[in-house]
Parts: structure tokens; sequence; C-alpha cells
């Protein structure tokens, strides 16, 4: 079954369910399946079997309508971001408009900003059922659950927790984003047994900062929240745990290539940083030689659109070799410890970055903080730390300096400290290490 197959089944089974709740409109199952099957008839009249078709996301029930529709007129859908500049999108447009994909691939989605160098991702109706096994079995996703998603549904954080959402018979609530946070709490007044959610470590710390007291009036609705994408602060793990006690909490290890891959309920009791858990149903993990995590099953990629030597680099006899270099504990759960790109080699000795970062956002007056590297005319290389303070403590660097290093090796401790308005990320939230690295 394709993921259309089970929206067709809820048209018939719960038809008068609300399926969608978005910008104040509400569809029904039914209602949701009569405006795709309109729409498919309109996109098979346009394209041509298998080939591509670009679109720009946009938080709506519009957008939801026309990427189902493509995929019930065998047609790959290729969302980008809604703001991305018309001759960006253009150029993109004329790069597919010959290609046609492998029979069964769904989407073909970018890992990271949309321009015609990205890499674009193919995705298989299979792959997407995989993935919305894993996660209706490992977090338990269920028939009276409102989902609300407030991130673009042009990548895998959010346009993955659609399909269990739909296969479940479930509500979906599609915000915005986090800047009108009235709008968050006020979809967890929706009349529903369970509520949930995905959200990225920048905004879960959002949350923490600017409403904590009210998220913790919710303790009693939330049933689970997920994150991803990024490495958690533990600091905000533990506020997190703290605020919701009864509310399962997971930091989840998935990327656009590998699918959703393993997840960790950190509210359970240990909260351990960089822990993802074990692998899930359909996914199976272990680490290289070299220390890269590698994955297997059938939530894979199908392999990078009009690129099949960078799909041989990274993916070979049915494994996905990732850039994240990790462990295995002893109780089968997988432990990251920084991205291979990301390490910082200081005097012989490797830093990863987050690390430093983690305990670095722990120590009153700091918000937010990247940890790069640095040349120095008397040290050569050396660690620096960027950091936007809060305003709360007005901490010195002295100080900053003594917090990490009591709690780390004397060379993961920067060297070099510089106070800056904002920390620049990527669309989902990650530290945007590139933008660092080409300008520093």
């Amino acid at each position: 079954m394709t993921i259309e197959d089970y929206l067709r089944n809820n048209a018939f089974h719960c038809a008068d369910k609300v399926a969608v709740i978005c910008r104040g409109e509400r569809v029904t199952y039914a209602e949701l399946w009569q405006r795709i099957e309109l729409k498919a008839e309109q996109i098979r009249a346009r394209y041509a079997p298998r080939s591509v078709a670009v679109l720009r996301t946009s938080q709506s029930v519009d957008f939801l309508v026309t990427y189902f529709a493509m995929h019930c007129a065998d047609v790959v859908a290729m969302p980008l971001e809604h703001d991305i500049p018309e001759a960006v999108f253009d150029a993109i447009a004329e790069q597919y408009a010959a290609f046609r994909a492998p029979d069964g691939v769904a989407d073909i989605l970018f890992t990271t900003g949309t321009t015609g160098k990205s890499k674009g991702v193919m995705i298989s109706h299979g792959i997407i059922i995989a993935d919305s096994e894993n996660l209706i079995d490992a977090m338990g996703f269920s028939h009276n659950l409102l989902f609300i998603v407030n991130g673009p549904l042009n990548h895998i954080g959010s346009l993955s927790k659609v399909y269990p959402t739909f296969m479940m018979g479930a509500t979906l609530c599609i915000l915005e984003n986090l800047k009108d946070l009235n709008a968050f709490f006020d979809a967890m007044d929706y009349p529903c047994d369970k509520v949930a959610t995905f959200l990225v470590p920048a905004s879960i710390r959002i949350v923490l900062q600017l409403a904590k007291s009210r998220l913790a009036q919710y303790a009693h609705r939330l049933d689970f929240i997920e994150t991803g994408a990024a490495p958690m602060p533990h600091s905000d793990m533990l506020e997190l745990c703290r605020l919701l006690p009864n509310t399962r909490l997971y930091n989840t290890f998935a990327s656009t290539e590998t699918g959703i891959v393993a997840t960790y309920n950190f509210n359970d009791g240990e909260c351990l940083p960089a822990c993802l858990g074990r692998p899930m149903k359909h996914s199976r993990i272990f680490i290289t030689d070299e220390g890269r995590v590698a994955c297997q099953g059938p939530t894979l990629m199908t392999g990078y659109a009009l690129d099949d030597a960078l799909t041989a680099q990274v993916m070979r006899a049915g494994t996905v070799f990732t850039a994240d270099n990790g462990r295995i504990d002893e109780q089968g759960r997988l432990r990251l410890m920084g991205r291979i790109d990301d390490v910082i080699n200081i005097g012989g000795f490797k830093v990863a970055p987050t690390e430093v970062e983690d305990v670095a956002l722990a120590c009153p007056g700091v918000n937010d903080c990247i940890c790069v590297s640095d040349v120095s005319p008397v040290l050569g290389q050396r660690l620096k730390l960027l950091v936007v303070k809060d305003g709360s403590h007005d901490i010195t660097w002295r100080e900053l300096a003594r917090f990490i290093a009591d709690r780390l090796e004397g060379y993961k401790v920067p060297q070099a400290y510089q106070a800056v308005d904002h920390i620049e990320r990527t669309f989902n939230g990650k530290l945007n290490r590139k933008f660092y690295r080409n300008n520093i």
C-alpha cells in the first residue's frame, strides 16, 4: 500500500473525521480525498508518468492536496522552499525537465538549501511506508491523536510526520512556524485525547526561554514530543523533562538519505546526552572500522537524482554510510560523537564542537553559541566560541571559560570568545557551520 491508499481508506472508514486543520480551515478525510482526486486529474493532463513536478512549499491544505495528487498521478514531487528566488526555481525546474525517475519514486527532496548544486534525494513510496511504520511502532501514533507540525513541509523532519498521522486516521494541525506561540498553544486545546508535535532543538529553546510556564500547563495534554535534525543541549533536555514529567520525549536519528532510523525517549530517568536509542523495527545500524554510523533497511534512499557517482560514494551494498561518528553502547543504543566534517583538530587532539557548545549553553547568560576553528598568530589553530548573551547575567569571558573548564578537558576549552547578535542557522535550525568555515 501507498500513503495515498491509506488516505482513500480513511475517506471511506472515517469520512467525517477532521484530517487537517490549517489557518482556520478544517478538512475531513472525505473532503481531502475528493480534492486530491480532482487535482490528480489535472496533473495527469499536464505531466508524463515519472516526470518531476517542481512546486513551492506552503503550510497549507492546498499544498498537501497537490503533493498527494502528484503521487496519485505517478508524478514525482519536488517541493522547494516557498521563498526560493524565481531564477533558482526556474533553473532547478529546467535541470530536471527531462529527468524520468525510476519506478516507485515518489519524491525528490533536497538535503540542504535548494540551489542547483544541492543533493536531490529520491524517496520511494515504499520508503514513506517504512518510515511511517517505524514512527508508529516506536512512538505510538494513534487514531485519536492531534499532531502539530510547524516546520517546512519540503523536508523530512516535518513531512515524515504527516505520513503516520494520516496512516492512523489522526488529525494533522499545520502551523506557519513558531513565531506565533499563541497559535502553537491554542492548537493544543483542540478536543482530542492526545497531542504530539515535532520541534527542532532551536524551537524547543525558544519555547523554554519565552513560554516555559505555559508549556508546563499542557503537561497533561502532551503525549509525546519528538526532536531531531541537530544536537540538543543537555541542559534543555533536563529542563524539558522537569516541565513535562509524564510526556515521552524522543530524540531521533534520521536524515533524508537514511530515513527515520532510531529514537530514544530521554524522559526515562537517565536523560542521556547524544543518545539516539535503538534502531526501529525496519532499521539496522552498525559502526564502521573508521567509527562512522552506517544504516541498513527499507527506509534508505533510492539514490541521488542525476548523480550516480555521489550515490556510489555513500551507498553501497544496501548500506548508507553517514558522515556521523558514533558508537553502540552496551544496551544497543546509538551514541553520536559528532559529524566527521565538524571535528576540529587542535594540536593533535580532536574536538567535537557540539560537546563544547552543549556545556556553554548550560552556563547562565548564554543564549546561543557556536564553537569554530580560528587561527591565532601566536597560538596557531585554536577554538573560538561565538556567543549570543541573553541579558539575564552579564557573564565575562573569564567566567565562561572557567565554567567550561570545570566540565571538560583543558584542550576543549576555547581560547577566544566573541559576542555576536545571532548565530547563523539553516532552515531547519541546524548550526550553519559551513557559513562560519567560509567566513572566520
